[in-house]
């Protein structure tokens, strides 16, 4: 036995109303949507631009107002006043050109340079060893070893000892030919040391040395022989 529908119940007649309904739902919901996004960047839109004004009023209100340079101090007016004499006038500013001519003569006063004597005095105590001429005995070396051996007179003492040998002595000739600074470079004892500077002494002055032919002083070594007989 077949079942029978109502009529009332039967929804196939109503499935393209129902199908309709649907597909208007739908488009609303997508209209919805669409709109509902286009908001979204609006206000984000909205709100980006107002946190920049608020930045830029915010730098704004952070500039300084720059002050203008203060204006230069007066500098005080100088003012020159000339004096206009007239050329009969005599002027108090006037120089005397006399004290100037005797300033002139003043200078022209001639100053003879002082002579300084330092180095000639370096030269009179300066003692060569080696000169040009050397200093000479009166009537030369044979006079000078003659003149030794007949003044000297042999020390006891050698002479007792049997002490012969040489002693030899320096002395510096002087200028003016005579003999100074006589001592004993090398001895033999007995007291012929100091008969050879005794005898040295003795002696007459010699022909000075010469530099350059000037006079100067001269050290001289001697030996003086001790020999018995």
């Amino acid at each position: 036995m077949e079942a029978k529908k109502n009529p009332k119940a039967d929804l196939e007649n109503r499935r393209g109303l129902y199908l309709e309904i649907g597909l208007v739902v739908i488009m609303a919901i997508a209209l919805v949507a669409f709109e509902w996004k286009s908001y979204d960047e609006e206000q984000i839109e909205v709100v980006q631009r107002t946190a920049m004004d608020e930045v830029e009023d915010v730098i704004i209100q952070t500039q300084q107002e720059e002050l203008p340079p203060p204006p230069p101090p007066e500098q005080p007016e100088v003012v020159t006043e000339l004096n206009v004499i007239e050329d009969d006038a005599e002027s108090q500013n006037e120089v005397d050109m006399s004290s100037f001519a005797r300033q002139e003569e003043a200078t022209n006063i001639e100053i003879t340079p002082v002579k300084i004597e330092e180095e000639e005095e370096e030269d009179e105590q300066e003692i060569f060893q080696v000169v040009e001429n050397d200093p000479e005995f009166p009537g030369g070396v044979d006079a000078m070893y003659k003149y030794l051996a007949q003044n000297i007179k042999y020390p006891q003492l050698a002479r007792e000892n049997n002490i012969t040998g040489r002693v030899y002595v320096t002395f510096v000739v002087e200028k003016d030919g005579s003999v100074t600074n006589v001592r004993v470079l090398r001895d033999i004892g007995g007291g012929c040391g100091q008969e050879a500077v005794r005898i040295v002494k003795a002696m007459p002055k010699w022909t000075p040395g010469k530099q350059r032919g000037k006079a100067v002083r001269v050290q001289y070594n001697l030996p003086v022989n001790f020999s018995l007989r």
